[in-house]
């Protein structure tokens, strides 16, 4: 059965424009996206719904109507289905998390504000089914929406919070790896400097500043790498990447964002790839890297333990404030700590779109013919 998927991507940059991309490339199903572009995601959180609504209208006009509805959660889900109620029909609704607002680390000028996470919980209660992107992402968001919902004033939702959490699942990311370079394509890392490549979101949440203090400490000790800062830049002021710029000099082969062959390219050159990061529901950079054949060097937090199948932990993560440590053992016997990773990056092709858009299509499928339907 090939169903029409009407994929809503309020914020379609970075990752969340590699998944809708993906999925509807390689889907079975006639997958059509409305999109907003992928910036300003505190007015996508409160006016998506109202300029997705119009662009849904325009591009539904005279067509048939979608069988199954996959939204991606950066906007209010219950007011874009109020508003499209004439045009859209009665499809199921699924919505996908790739973060939310419960868990997300507030911006240094951010304060903390139920406005945003209560978006997400309309969204996820208007939803037929709510798919996350990781266990680690569900878990710590049905961990934190109680507190949420006990802080209303009266005619709290707590008491539907246990139906809402039988609808949630675990979707993984797909991620495009048809064009990677295998992991057996590198050199001898006896005979070439290491390269490290930090290729993350340039925002605060990444932690660029512990990494980068690491690197600058190894230089000062005179231990040999190259080091690559690449990644989305989405502030006015990458204050800590202009200065780790500047303090690691000529050891910076690589900075700023990159077209996808040249992304492709360096993932084939780098040896490690590093994170100190805060905050990570899933992970797309360090999975890509990771299957290319770069050893990781990973907080032992986050969705990393869930990324990285158990056999791999003691040689990918490290424990809190063994960082530098980790690096300094990686970048100083790289031959070693590659061949303790051996076989992670054929573990990571799990994730390839060619191996997940199974179990996207078989689910939409699923949904769509029993929607509707008594048991």
């Amino acid at each position: 059965m090939t169903l029409r998927v009407l994929l809503v991507e309020p914020f379609h940059g970075g990752s969340h424009a590699a998944w809708a991309g993906g999925l509807a490339q390689h889907s079975r199903h006639e997958v059509v996206t409305v999109s907003l572009p992928g910036s300003f995601w505190r007015w996508r959180m409160r006016g998506a719904s109202v300029s997705l609504a119009t662009a849904t209208v325009d591009l539904l006009a005279g067509q048939r109507r979608p069988d199954v509805v996959l939204a991606s959660g950066m906007f209010d889900l219950s007011a874009w289905l109020g508003l499209t109620r004439r045009i859209l029909g009665d499809p199921p609704i699924v919505l996908y998390l790739h973060e939310n607002q419960l868990g997300y680390p507030l911006s240094p000028n951010q304060k903390a504000d139920d406005e945003f996470p209560l978006a997400n919980w309309r969204s996820m209660f208007a939803a037929d089914e709510v798919w996350c992107n990781s266990r680690f992402q569900l878990e710590e968001l049905l961990d934190n929406m109680p507190a949420l919902l006990d802080r209303s004033p009266d005619e709290s939702h707590a008491h539907m919070l246990e139906e809402v959490a039988g609808r949630c699942s675990v979707v993984p990311v797909g991620v495009e790896m048809a064009d990677l370079p295998g992991s057996g394509e590198r050199g001898d890392p006896s005979v070439a400097t290491p390269l490290v490549l930090w290729n993350h979101r340039w925002e605060h949440d990444k932690n660029p500043k512990a990494v980068f203090g690491s690197l600058v400490k190894l230089a000062e000790e005179g231990v040999a790498f190259d080091v690559a800062i690449v990644g989305e830049n989405v502030r006015v002021d990458p204050r800590e990447m202009d200065e780790a710029r500047q303090a690691l000099g000529g050891r910076v082969v690589q900075f700023g964002h990159m077209p996808r062959s040249g992304y492709v390219a360096l993932l084939g050159r780098a040896d490690v790839v590093v994170s100190a990061a805060h905050h990570e529901y899933f992970g797309v950079s360090v999975v890509e890297a990771v299957a290319a054949g770069a050893v990781p060097v990973l907080p032992d937090g986050l969705s990393y333990p869930e990324v990285v199948p158990p056999p791999w932990h003691p040689s990918a993560l490290y424990p809190e404030g063994g960082l530098t440590t980790r690096l300094r053992e990686v970048l100083t016997d790289l031959q070693a700590w590659r061949a303790r990773c051996e076989g992670l990056s054929g573990e990571m092709r799990r994730f390839d779109w060619r191996e997940v858009v199974g179990t996207y299509d078989d689910r939409l499928e699923a949904l769509g013919e029993g929607y509707g339907r008594t048991p």
